[in-house]
Parts: structure tokens; C-alpha cells; sequence
């Protein structure tokens, strides 16, 4: 009952209230200011649901129905609602107080609860405590070292409440249920922030403190997002490492999925400081969103911004998503009417492209539908004029599913992009780019007739059934893309998912979903080699991205762990890639262990020293559930890099979708190390320069570039290691740029 609450659908007749209220009050005035007179609408209309997570009168709703109810059993139930609906606003005292005398007032009367009844009371009352300890310390006392898994001493918690205070009814739940092992993950956890693991746990309840032992010493990541003032509070949402306003250094875009929360954007001066510009940029009353992908959609060299919005809702999730144009004068425009793309669906799940190789980028959209709620996938045709066509139904990609996570790869290396589709509710999708049909005649509205397989099946792709961040990469560097997809399932017990994702963490036996790394065998198949790679794993993945933290020519993986459940205190996970055969858990070594719940992930080189940082957000899914975005800052590993900003001329501006392959002189011979453009993992957005390790280079032989739209490939020399270069499309020379390193966050004395 603590997970997530199924979601009536809006009534019709208040649909049509709704959506001609939002429309009068939104005619006149520009396409910014009609989207956010539609927020804003979609954020008082949530109030009309008792369940809704972002419904703000909820609590006071439910006090009015208890005053109502006389029946004692029923006001017990009634008042669990209560505290569970304090818990989640962040009312983590009002919760505890309400639990504590609901256990009194119960002692008083001449019937017993059930057995049942009283382990939930102690279950949620456990929950608050845990959660006012991460209020009260975590977020209002936030340090470097604040929800990290190993708990340092700086990082343990000064406000003691909270911890003892779930302790003791931790004990009585698992005196009750020995093998939960999600109260007894609780209790390690409650006595790490302590201080006092494993020494005052009960022997038969230890978790050994060793089961966090990395495989590999990456080197530790400081995490200075409070330093540089990125470290906004929010719920769960997407980020962007971009350079918005092209002065050669990144800057950071992140969103909060709350319906009042604002797209938050900060510009780097590139002296070591940010400055938040969300309202000189005009993103004001730009709300919500849980994710968010940039592209170049117009090719004036300027990243745009893509906002989806209402993912997980189901029936309360027809929101507008948004598509902001950058101005190039460091403003923003909502520009989705204009552009076509105004339409209502629950998503979260999107990727940019250029299909058919016209030179400008398309989009597509995958929706969630859920029963009787159907939302198909949609694909929009850039027309090169500012406006894009819907062809998903002629072209066959509008199947309906609940899709997560969305991901575009030339799987054959044919030049042109193949369409990956995650999702919860079936087999995953793969469809083929075949090109213009046989006829090479009109489509739909006047376009050329395009073909799409779908080949998941016959490629070897389908699983995992429940899966969510997705992604394709050359994570053995043979030349040819393969793919990752993220496992996000584990059964629900007692306590939700969090005891089977305590044993997937501790390596025992569960029923939780493993990702998938499928390796291309370069025939049109895919081999599942998750097991031999080590990413055979349930780790409940939701935010995810890919990078090289080590510069050493191998991605490597950041997977953001969690679930809405409040309890489900488990860390995120980092994986290093060992020379493309295993992967290695490097996450308490590198300091990437939060607890918090993972969401969009970016990697980029902000602070231009050559080495990729990591931006994450990290707030959850109810109201209350918020925490402070992270900023990872690499600490360097003495490899050698080159990154490369390529700029399409017949292909898109920022040459999404061109493949790269670096030829390195190494001490054992040569070396290739291939990339291709693109921002990374579906759920997080990197830098779309490219940012690749060389390793133990000695020198730079050759770069090499596939232009998706002539289907040239550009040989480059004379390119020295650690620079930065801009190579644009039809030049044989590249141009070096300056780009001055600075220091970010210098550590304390």
C-alpha cells in the first residue's frame, strides 16, 4: 500500500471543463505563455484526486473525510491514509505523531488489530522516522558526504531522532518477520547513520559492511554541486550537460517532475561559477517534466530543448510536452504549437534523429499506454521549415505500449539510424531503417514513403520484458553499435520491492528483472552477454547514462536506482568498463553510492580539463520526496583525451548520428576507439561534443568521421592529444578551439 497508488482516469465531463477553461485563458499572447497557462491548469486540476501525488490539498481532503466516520475499524484505515498522505507531502512529524497516538488511542479500545494491521502501523511509522532523519539531516545539514553509502563519518547524522526512533520498531518488525530482508537492509542502514554498524546490530541481522567493497578503485569523486550552486532541491526529473550559449563551456538544464516546479537552467562562467538564468532565459512558468533531451532541431547551431511531461499518470497524464527553441541570445521560446507538435500523452520517453538523411533532425515519441488508455507512439518529420509532420501511422511506429525509455542506433552500419523501443508492459521493439520504400514515391502529407522493420525477435533484443533506460554504444570498440536495456521489476512483497532489491544488491537469489547487454554480432543479431560482462543485474534502474570516467577508451555506466516507495533506500551503481569484456562495480570507490532516488543522468566536461563530470538528479516521486541534484567532479586519471565538436553542413548542425572512430598510437601498436554522436542513455542528457578517452595514448594517428547524409567518411590528422577541435563536415583539416581549463570546487584545506 506504501508503493504507487493506481490512478483513476479525469472524468470526461471534467475533461471538457478542464481543457476549455485552459484554452479561453490561454488565446491570446505568445506560445510561451499559452504553455504555461496550460501547466498551470494541469497543476489545479490535480487537486480534484484524492491519490493524485501532486495533489496539494490531499491531506486536509482526507481529515474532512474522517471527521465523517464513526466506525473505529474504519477510522483506522482512515488515518493510516492520513499519516501515508503526510509521509509523502513530507510531513514526516505530522506522520509520526499521527501514527504514535493512532497506537495509543488503539491500546484503549476493547477490540485488538490484526496481527497484519499492527506490522503496517509499525511498518510506516519506521518509514516516517527513517525519513525525518533524512529531512533533518541529509537535506537541511546537506555535506559532501550526506546519503552516501559507505556512511563516513562526516556524512552520519547529528540529529539523532529519526535513526532511534526506527530502530526500535525495526527490531519488533523483524522479530515478527525474521527473513524480510527489506526491514532487516533497513535496520544495517539505520545503525550505519549511527555510527554504529555493525556493532549494535544483532548479530543475526548483520549485513557486513564488506558487501560494499568495490571491485576496482576508481579514485573518489567529490560531490560539489553546493559549492558551485547547481545543487537546486527537487523531485525526480531530467538534466542536460549542454553549451546553450556556445562560449565553449557546458552548461547545466535539469527539470523536476513536480507539476509546480520550474526547468531550472544554469550558465557557466567558466571561472568555477554557475549563475541560475531560468528567468533571464524566459523559462519561467516552463513547469514540470520528467525528462528532457536536446537537439539542434533547426540548425541555427543553437541546442533547443525538448520537456516531456505526465509519465507514470496514466489516465491523469494527457500533459503537453514542449519544445523550446534557443534564441542564440541566451532566451528561450516555447515554440510547440508553432512547430506542430502540441499533443496530449503521458511520456517521459523521446530521442532525436535525422531517419531519412534529409540533413534535418526528427523526433520520436514514445507514450505510455495502459489498458484501456491508449496513447500511440508518435514520430514527427522535421519539414526544414520549423515545422514537423506526424508519420508515425503510415510510417508503422505508432504501436501502442508502455514505453520507458526510447534510443536511436545504426545497428548495421548502413548509415542510417534503426529505432530501439523500451518497455514495461512486453517485449522490447526494434525496428530496422530500411530507407525509402520499393516505389520511392509520396508518403503520407506529401513525403517520401519510408520503410520500418520491426526485427526484435529475430535480432535477439526483446528482453527484458520490464525494462526502462535504454541505449545503444560500442562498449567493445569493434565498430559496430550495441545495446543496453535496463531491467526495472522486482516482485512486490510485504514492504514493497525493497526486500527483493535488497537480495538482488546482496547477490542472493530473487525475482527481479536483469538488464540486458546485448553484444552486435554484426549480422543483423544480437548475443546477450550480460552474465559474462557482469551487468546481469536487478538494480531497479531508472535514471541511466553512459561515459568514460577513466579516459581509458571504454564507456562506462552510471545506473540510477530507486522506486516512488519511500523505503527504498538502496544506492545507485557505478560500473567501469575493463577493456570491453567485464564490467567492474567501482561504485563506493568513485563515492556514487547516494541513496536517493537516481534519476536523469548526464556526463561532460565541465570544467574543460579534459575528463567527464556527472550531473545527477536525485529527488523521487511524491511531493515530499525531494533532495538536492548532484555534481560529481572527476578527480582525473593521468589518460589521455581528445574531444571533438562536429559540425554537420548537409548533415544536422550538430551531426547527431555520425560515427567516429580515433586511431590511436599506443606502446603496444594501434588502437581504434569508435563513438558515435549522440546525448547518451534515454532517461539524461550528455554533451553532444564528443568527449573520448585515448588511454595510455602516445600519439594521434588518424580521426575518422561517417557524414550520415553523404555517406562520406573524412579522414583528419594532425590532431594533437588532449585538445579541443571542431571538425566540420567537407573540411579535411581540423580546427583547434580554445578552451581554457579552470578549477572547479577546490577541495577544503
Amino acid at each position: 500500500m506504501f508503493g504507487r497508488f493506481p490512478i483513476a482516469a479525469l472524468p470526461s465531463c471534467l475533461i471538457a471543463v478542464v481543457c476549455l477553461q485552459g484554452d479561453a485563458a490561454a488565446e491570446d499572447g505568445s506560445g510561451t505563455r499559452r504553455m504555461a497557462s496550460r501547466l498551470a491548469q494541469l497543476a489545479r486540476n490535480a487537486d480534484f484526486f484524492p491519490d493524485h501525488p501532486m495533489n496539494t490539498r490531499a491531506v486536509a481532503q482526507l481529515r474532512r473525510r474522517l471527521q465523517a466516520v464513526e466506525d473505529p475499524r474504519r477510522r483506522v484505515s482512515l488515518r493510516l491514509q492520513l499519516a501515508l498522505k503526510m509521509l509523502r507531502r513530507g510531513q514526516s512529524r505530522a506522520a509520526i505523531e499521527e501514527l504514535t497516538d493512532l497506537q495509543f488511542w488503539v491500546e484503549r479500545q476493547p477490540w485488538h488489530l490484526s496481527p497484519e494491521t499492527v506490522a503496517v502501523i509499525r511498518d510506516l511509522l519506521a518509514v516516517s522516522y527513517l525519513r525525518l532523519g533524512e529531512q533533518e539531516n541529509c537535506i537541511a545539514a546537506h555535506g559532501e558526504h550526506s546519503c552516501f553509502l559507505p556512511v563516513r563519518e562526516s556524512g552520519r547524522h547529528r540529529v539523532q531522532r529519526g535513526s532511534r526512533g526506527a530502530i526500535p520498531l525495526l527490531l519488533q518488525l523483524l522479530s515478527d518477520d525474521p527473513g524480510n530482508m527489506g526491514f532487516r537492509w533497513l535496520l544495517n542502514l539505520a545503525h550505519m547513520t549511527l555510527g554504529e554498524h555493525p556493532a549494535k546490530v544483532p548479530p543475526q541481522w548483520v549485513i557486513p559492511a564488506d558487501t560494499l567493497t568495490s571491485d576496482y578503485d576508481i579514485g573518489h569523486f567529490r560531490e560539489v554541486a553546493p559549492q558551485v550552486g547547481v545543487d537546486v532541491t527537487a523531485l525526480s526529473g531530467g538534466s542536460i550537460l549542454e553549451d546553450f550559449d556556445r562560449d565553449g563551456a557546458l552548461d547545466i538544464m535539469a527539470s523536476s517532475w513536480g507539476m509546480g516546479d520550474p526547468l531550472r537552467y544554469f550558465r557557466n562562467n567558466g571561472d568555477g561559477t554557475f549563475g541560475d538564468r531560468t528567468r533571464a532565459a524566459g523559462l519561467e512558468g516552463q513547469v514540470g517534466g520528467l525528462n528532457i533531451a536536446q537537439a539542434d532541431y533547426d540548425n541555427d547551431g543553437y541546442p533547443d530543448v525538448l520537456v516531456l511531461r505526465g509519465a507514470w499518470l496514466q489516465g491523469l497524464g494527457d500533459h503537453p510536452n514542449s519544445l523550446l527553441r534557443n534564441n542564440g541570445d541566451g532566451t528561450f521560446e516555447d515554440v510547440t504549437e508553432a512547430a506542430g507538435l502540441l499533443s496530449y500523452h503521458p511520456t517521459q520517453a523521446a530521442a532525436w534523429a535525422d531517419y531519412d538523411n534529409d540533413g534535418h533532425l526528427d523526433l520520436f515519441i514514445g507514450n505510455e499506454s495502459t489498458g484501456s488508455e491508449i496513447h500511440p507512439c508518435e514520430l514527427y518529420r522535421n519539414n526544414g521549415d520549423g515545422t514537423f509532420s506526424n508519420l508515425a501511422v503510415s510510417l508503422g511506429l505508432a504501436r501502442a505500449g508502455y514505453v520507458k525509455g526510447v534510443a536511436w542506433g545504426d545497428i548495421d552500419n548502413d548509415g542510417d539510424p534503426d529505432l530501439y523501443l523500451s518497455r514495461m508492459d512486453a517485449g522490447n521493439l526494434l525496428y530496422r531503417n530500411d530507407g525509402p520504400g520499393p516505389s520511392a514515391g509520396e508518403g503520407a502529407a506529401g513525403h517520401p514513403s519510408w520503410r520500418f522493420v520491426e526485427v526484435g525477435q529475430q535480432a535477439g533484443v526483446r528482453e527484458p520484458r520490464k525494462s526502462f533506460a535504454t541505449w545503444f554504444w560500442d562498449y567493445d570498440n569493434d565498430g559496430w553499435q550495441d545495446l543496453f536495456a535496463a531491467g526495472y521489476s522486482l516482485k512486490p512483497d510485504f514492504s514493497g520491492s525493497l526486500a527483493e532489491a535488497v537480495k538482488a544488491f546482496l547477490g542472493l537469489p530473487h525475482q527481479g528483472e536483469f538488464s540486458r547487454l546485448f553484444r552486435n554480432n554484426g549480422d543483423g543479431t544480437f548475443s546477450d552477454v550480460s552474465r559474462e560482462a557482469g551487468l546481469e543485474r536487478a538494480l531497479l534502474t531508472m535514471g541511466a547514462n553512459f561515459g568514460d570516467l577513466d579516459n581509458d577508451g571504454f564507456p562506462d555506466c552510471y545506473l540510477g536506482t530507486g522506486e516512488p516507495d519511500l523505503r527504498t533506500l538502496i544506492p545507485n551503481q557505478m560500473f567501469r568498463n575493463h577493456q570491453g569484456k567485464v564490467f567492474q562495480n567501482v561504485t563506493t570507490s568513485g563515492g556514487f553510492g547516494h541513496l536517493q532516488k537516481g534519476h536523469g543522468v548526464s556526463f561532460g566536461d565541465i570544467d574543460n580539463d579534459g575528463d567527464q563530470d556527472i550531473y545527477t538528479v536525485m529527488g523521487g516521486w511524491y511531493s515530499g520526496d525531494v533532495y538536492r541534484n548532484l555534481l560529481f567532479l572527476n578527480p582525473g586519471h593521468g589518460n589521455h583525451w581528445i574531444t571533438l565538436l562536429l559540425e554537420g553542413v548537409k548533415t544536422n548542425r550538430m551531426a547527431l548520428g555520425a560515427r567516429i572512430k580515433v586511431t590511436v598510437e599506443t606502446e603496444e601498436g594501434d588502437r581504434d576507439i569508435h563513438a558515435a554522436v549522440s546525448s547518451g542513455g534515454s532517461f539524461g542528457a550528455s554533451s553532444l561534443q564528443q568527449e573520448i578517452g585515448l588511454g595510455r595514448a602516445i600519439g594521434i594517428k588518424a580521426v575518422e568521421v561517417d557524414w550520415p547524409v553523404t555517406g562520406r567518411t573524412r579522414i583528419v590528422s594532425n590532431l594533437s592529444l588532449d585538445g579541443f577541435y571542431r571538425i566540420r563536415e567537407g573540411e579535411s583539416r581540423a580546427t583547434p578551439l580554445e578552451r581554457p581549463s579552470f578549477e572547479l570546487a577546490p577541495p577544503p584545506p
